[in-house]
């Protein structure tokens, strides 16, 4: 590691401001990232709970920002949970959230079963199980996929 001189509240703050110029991060990451740059040093708490009161890092804000980007990829909410869990987002803050999205996940499973594969039902037992393993690996739940495959005979 290189030398990085006195380290200050100041270097802190300001190397943490420069993350955040970027998007949007978790507290939790930005601790992470903060912690590996400055060997752990005793002011990074201090320093990310004064960027929470400048409101210059929210994880309500990233959260939201997390929950969008997933939901335009076409990801459900069992792999939205999975990924923010590693960010350091607390369930009830995600539950939270996504209750406040308005997404029809239904209707997107269906989206991504049809950007994926088309309209054409599938030819058999082993290309339907292909499709389902796409869709619960997206992390969409056994209605949502049902729906999704169900809606390839109807369209």
């Amino acid at each position: 590691m290189k030398d990085l001189g006195v380290i200050t509240p100041a270097k802190l703050r300001n190397a943490a401001m420069d993350l955040l110029t970027g998007r949007e991060f978790s507290r939790a990451e930005l601790h992470s990232k903060l912690s590996k740059r400055f060997e752990n040093h005793s002011a990074i708490d201090d320093v990310l709970e004064q960027l929470c009161d400048d409101g210059l890092q929210s994880d309500s804000r990233f959260t939201h920002a997390f929950v969008r980007s997933r939901v335009s990829r076409g990801q459900g909410i069992a792999r939205i949970r999975m990924d923010i869990r590693e960010k350091g987002i607390d369930q009830e803050l995600l539950a939270k959230i996504l209750n406040e999205q308005e997404v029809d996940w239904f209707n997107l499973a269906r989206d991504v079963a049809q950007r994926k594969f088309g309209n054409e039902e599938a030819k058999d037992q082993k290309a339907k199980a292909k499709r389902m393993r796409f869709l619960q690996y997206r992390g969409f739940n056994f209605d949502q996929i049902k729906y999704a495959l169900a809606a390839e005979v109807i369209d």
